[in-house]
């Protein structure tokens, strides 16, 4: 039986014995791929000084409006303490307004400004460059997001507690 986690075929040796070879690794291959997209990003938003992160907070305000802090974090994955510092920086060079709810001081509510607006024509090519770089066809591209979600998904909800028994997952 093929192991879900194993890129290509082993011999089947006891656990214990069973050699790990990096390129076997599917954990190997989600880390090289990400880091791979993540310095093509890098490339790309160079010239308007711009992280990763800072681009994915644009693209969920783009596309959902003002929100609180705590529900950026949760939608793009960021816990308080690298999105904090992260919103401080984009309000700092004008892209974003933070404010303090008025009935709860704890509550800080994330907008774009009209700079952090004007820069959704700026940064409009971003993903056909990036897209170009990862030569996928929409299809493609479309199933393995789908098979990235469900792997990320089943990974969250994967009880680590309950190893015994477990499949060889550390490949």
């Amino acid at each position: 039986m093929r192991n879900a986690f194993v890129v290509t075929e082993t011999t089947k040796a006891p656990a214990a014995q069973q050699p790990f070879v990096v390129d076997e690794l599917v954990c190997f291959a989600l880390y090289n791929a990400s880091h791979a997209i993540t310095q093509t990003y890098r490339s790309v938003l160079a010239p308007w000084g711009l992280t990763y992160p800072q681009y994915l907070v644009f693209v969920v305000l783009w596309n959902e409006g003002a929100m609180s802090l705590r529900d950026l974090g949760s939608r793009l994955e960021l816990d308080s303490g690298t999105l904090s510092p992260l919103t401080k920086r984009m309000e700092e060079a004008g892209y974003l307004e933070r404010a303090r709810a008025s009935d709860d001081a704890r509550v800080v509510t994330i907008g774009l400004t009209d700079k952090g607006e004007r820069m959704r024509e700026e940064l409009a090519a971003v993903p056909a460059c990036v897209a170009g770089a990862m030569k996928l066809d929409l299809a493609t591209a479309t199933q393995l997001r789908g098979v990235l979600k469900q792997l990320a998904d089943d990974t969250r909800s994967f009880d680590t507690t309950q190893t015994t028994g477990a499949p060889d997952v550390g490949r």
